[in-house]
């Protein structure tokens, strides 16, 4: 009975053996592309970064311009609040207190969560990374590959399979 169940298990493990190699010729093709060269060398991605960097140097400047109007405004009133009256202390108080609540609003609009760079960033990026997608399911259908990965989930990859450089080609056509 042992010896049955011994030749069965054999019998089992020789055919599962004997069909895996058809079984993993029909796991299909792979490729992988390296998202971090094609985010620095896709000539499109990086001007749109430099005009987001362009636009968010103009903002980070108005929010310092804001910043220095409250600075002066209070330098202003602390040289001369010893010999202003209770109403203009109140009303100089106020002032830079508006000043104040005007930049938290412009800096929570334009650099918080959801803000104003954060749209333009969205803006600026989201059709270049659908162009991304596009090239790289071009190049996976015509290449015929069954799967793409991104390099950075991979632990090894055969420098065979890498079409890095064909998706940057379609990018730059």
């Amino acid at each position: 009975m042992k010896v049955k169940g011994l030749l069965a298990g054999i019998l089992g493990l020789f055919l599962l053996m004997s069909t895996a190699p058809s079984i993993w010729a029909q796991v299909g093709k792979f490729g992988y592309v390296d998202s971090q060269r094609i985010l620095s060398e896709f000539k499109e991605l990086a001007k749109a970064q430099e005009d987001f960097n362009t636009q968010y140097k103009a903002w980070d400047d108005e929010a310092k311009n804001m910043q220095k109007q409250i600075d002066d405004l209070q330098s202003e009133y602390d040289k001369q609040k010893l010999i202003l009256s209770p109403d203009k202390k109140k009303e100089r108080e106020a002032a830079i207190a508006a000043k104040k609540q005007l930049l938290d609003s412009y800096t929570r609009d334009t650099f918080g969560p959801g803000g104003v760079a954060d749209k333009k960033n969205a803006e600026l990026v989201k059709p270049l990374m659908e162009k991304i997608n596009a090239a790289i399911e071009r190049v996976a259908t015509e290449g015929n590959y069954d799967f793409v990965f991104n390099s950075d989930g991979l632990v090894y990859a055969k420098k065979d399979y890498d079409i890095t450089d064909k998706v940057l080609k379609i990018l730059e056509e």
